[in-house]
């Protein structure tokens, strides 16, 4: 079953963060993965929710995705991530 990651992130220092944004899209297609959403406008239709960037990556399945989050690929930009932002994220298995 496929795996959805759904990130909200905050960026902090936008320059570090350009930095992640460079690295991450090799390791995310290393493990199957493809972005579905990265960056792109939000509109609020319920609540109070008004995240600044949301990020949304589709993996095979969840072991996969749980594999590219904890890769040593990842490891350098997900280190550069989190000196940058500070983020939500969720892994959602499709029904």
């Amino acid at each position: 079953m496929k795996a959805y990651v759904i990130v909200e992130v905050s960026i902090t220092d936008k320059i570090i963060y350009e930095e992640y944004k460079k690295r991450t899209p090799a390791t995310v297609a290393a493990f199957g993965g493809q972005f579905i959403v990265r960056g792109g406008r939000t509109e609020t239709l319920e609540g109070d929710w008004q995240p600044e960037r949301m990020v949304v990556v589709e993996f095979p399945s969840v072991e996969k995705a749980k594999e590219w989050w904890s890769s040593d690929e990842y490891s350098k930009a997900k280190a550069i991530r989190q000196q940058s932002t500070h983020t939500k994220m969720i892994i959602v298995e499709e029904a």
